[in-house]
């Protein structure tokens, strides 16, 4: 605008109430200029690392950004016996883990990917998955068909906070 303004209140004015900390929707300031305001800046990546004496794999098993941590895959490993329930109990037993290990819980799970040998689990998973992630669910996608290593009929990875 001609005369420096930016809506009904002049710069120089929207400047000040920002700069004093006044919230800027309370004195009619657009939306788009409050959140121009500067944000606290999360923290750099967090890798978490198991100290074993086998060589790392090419990934890392839980990485936190801020106050979000992404767990990797997860399935029950090399020589576990067990039906789909079984399986699925195991598995999210090390979703679980990591999560601890990474300062999180099950309780501040936000996304869950699910991968099936044979989509045909699915309601079996789901009856396991309910009992351990319910009542308040996170988002999920969930796959089948797909093939996993160490003959795994699941893997799941999720996205938490801290």
């Amino acid at each position: 605008m001609p005369d420096g303004s930016s809506g009904d209140m002049p710069r120089n004015t929207r400047r000040k109430f920002l700069a004093a900390g006044i919230p800027a929707l309370a004195v009619g300031v657009p939306a788009a200029a409050a959140a121009q305001a500067p944000a606290a800046q999360p923290q750099g990546r967090r890798f978490f690392r198991p100290a074993t004496g086998n060589p790392p794999p090419p990934y890392s098993p839980e990485v936190a950004y801020g106050n979000l941590v992404f767990i990797s895959g997860k399935g029950v490993g090399t020589g576990f016996q067990g039906d789909i329930t079984a399986q699925v109990t195991k598995t999210i037993d090390n979703v679980e883990e990591s999560l601890k290990a990474a300062g999180s819980s099950m309780t501040k799970v936000l996304k869950v990917n699910v991968y099936l040998a044979d989509i045909r689990h699915f309601d079996a998973m789901n009856a396991v998955y309910r009992a351990r992630f319910g009542p308040e669910f996170p988002t999920r996608t969930t796959v089948g068909g797909v093939y996993l290593p160490d003959g795994g009929l699941v893997e799941i990875d999720c996205v938490a906070y801290i």
